[in-house]
């Protein structure tokens, strides 16, 4: 039988949408750190359960509630790494967004202590929206 690794059970627990509902996994001084010139408004560098919340509502509002993260691969690395390759879209000032990002994060006893949120910002597919 193959067995989960602990990190990827971790992972399937957090929820951006819902922060609240995943302190448990956060250390109190986890960091998330986004970096993403095309966002110069939101980048930084996010500390705690509150950070990651106000990351991802300020994600929300800019998005006016369309971000979405659709993971591609999860790909753990040694005991504490875990890479995810996703494609995450949105709408941004009536453009449409798909973006493939790498996310890594680092989990130690079953926290997450650390995330880099790295986006391809220069080949990203953006079309207009005519709505």
């Amino acid at each position: 039988m193959n067995k989960e690794h602990p990190n990827i059970l971790v992972l399937k627990r957090f929820d951006p949408m819902n922060i609240a509902a995943s302190v448990d996994i956060l250390a109190e001084d986890a960091v998330f750190h986004f970096f993403n010139p095309q966002l110069p408004d939101i980048q930084g560098d996010y500390m705690g359960p509150k950070g990651f919340q106000a990351f991802f509502k300020k994600m929300a509002e800019r998005s006016k509630g369309t971000f979405k993260v659709n993971p591609i691969s999860v790909t753990p690395v040694g005991d504490e790494l875990v890479v995810v390759h996703s494609k995450n879209t949105m709408v941004l000032e009536d453009r449409q967004i798909e973006i493939d990002v790498v996310i890594v994060w680092r989990i130690v006893g079953g926290k997450i202590l650390e995330v880099w949120d790295i986006p391809s910002v220069h080949t990203g597919k953006v079309t207009r929206n005519d709505a």
